[in-house]
């Protein structure tokens, strides 16, 4: 018995051995994580010339649960007319927002804002804030909350902003 214990011993610290020096080299060969603005602006650049509606929510907000349906509606109702939606998420905790995803899935990009940066910049007062972000890349409109009796006003807004001449 005693001979069959030293092999597993050594199986089982090679094991040990081998998933630590494997994590150590995986995680020191991973490239940086560009930053909450970084994405958000390569995300801008990506769609200029679209009306873009920006969401940010938290997994905590109770409304984010109805606006996230609708936002998935319009992305896929205005995409090709020159819409998308982004959205971006002030959770600390990633797994809090991965969480609420897989119960209400996004058809549109999400970022991750764990420190609240986008928020202080744009001003943030509650959860849901919107803004619509016309063509020409100005803000447009800005709401705080979500209404589903306001649907169509928001609604109105987006096709507005739609029927605007792309900027050059």
């Amino acid at each position: 018995m005693k001979n069959l214990i030293k092999p597993v011993q050594f199986i089982i610290g090679f094991i040990v051995l081998v998933t630590v020096t494997f994590t150590t080299n995986a995680q020191s060969n991973q490239t940086p994580v560009a930053s909450s603005k970084t994405l958000l602006e390569q995300t801008l650049l990506e769609h200029k010339g679209k009306v873009i509606y920006i969401d940010f929510w938290a997994s905590w907000c109770v409304p984010c649960r109805k606006s996230f349906p609708w936002m998935n509606t319009i992305q896929d109702k205005y995409k090709q007319q020159g819409f998308t939606v982004v959205s971006i998420n002030l959770d600390a905790n990633k797994a809090l927002a991965e969480k609420f995803l897989i119960e209400m899935p996004a058809s549109f990009p999400v970022i991750y804002d764990p420190k609240g940066k986008l928020a202080k910049h744009f001003n943030i007062q509650g959860m849901p804030s919107s803004m619509l972000i016309g063509r020409d890349g100005t803000i447009k409109s800005r709401h705080t909350g979500f209404f589903t009796n306001k649907i169509k006003q928001y609604q109105q807004e987006i096709e507005q902003f739609l029927t605007e001449e792309e900027v050059k």
